[in-house]
């Protein structure tokens, strides 16, 4: 049976409580890019976090964007979003991050994803995200796959999920984990 194409960016997999931990982190006022819940984030120069491209080269990535608040500077009101939507000129933008560098995450893959590719690492196809769900439409690029270090994902299995586990088919639904995670043991600091 074929996979169901519906890209969501990164969420949580094999759930327990240490793996769910998210921690709030700024972005700065004005960031014009979007950012949306699913997202790989990273920390920046200045202390604010931004959304990673699909190009992240040696970026240490954060963890993955779950939504932000912030005081709306049109209304003046206090405003959560799945998204930030870019451009918001407030100085109390706060993002949730989920930041545990052991968390898992499902994503989908942008072609058949072969069980000989696991434990391989690999890069990220970043689009542009859903404005109306705030939902990210990031997915694992299949062909980036190397055994090269600072690629952003490091694939562990293949989802049990029944509508997206053919990996003889487009789309497949897979496990991974933040394989360059600022977090992790040895890795230099942005100061």
């Amino acid at each position: 049976m074929s996979n169901y194409d519906a890209p969501f960016g990164l969420r949580p997999s094999r759930t327990s409580i240490s793996s769910q931990q998210q921690n709030r982190y700024r972005i700065a006022s004005g960031y014009a890019t979007a950012i949306f819940q699913g997202d790989l984030v990273k920390v920046v120069t200045g202390g604010g976090i931004e959304r990673v491209t699909a190009s992240p080269g040696t970026d240490l990535i954060l963890g993955v964007f779950n939504g932000c608040n912030y005081t709306d500077p049109t209304t003046g009101k206090p405003t959560w979003s799945a998204y930030y939507p870019g451009g918001v000129a407030a100085s109390d933008i706060i993002a949730d991050v989920i930041d545990d560098p052991n968390a898992t995450f499902e994503v989908q893959a942008d072609a058949a994803f072969p069980v000989a590719d696991l434990m391989g690492n690999f890069n990220i196809v970043a689009t542009a995200g859903d404005t109306t769900s705030g939902i990210s439409r990031v997915e694992i690029g299949v062909s980036t796959g190397a055994t090269t270090a600072t690629l952003p994902l490091k694939a562990i299995d293949i989802s049990q999920d029944p509508e997206n586990s053919d990996v003889s088919s487009a789309n497949t639904n897979v496990i991974v984990k933040i394989n360059n995670h600022l977090f992790s043991a040895g890795t230099a600091g942005l100061a």
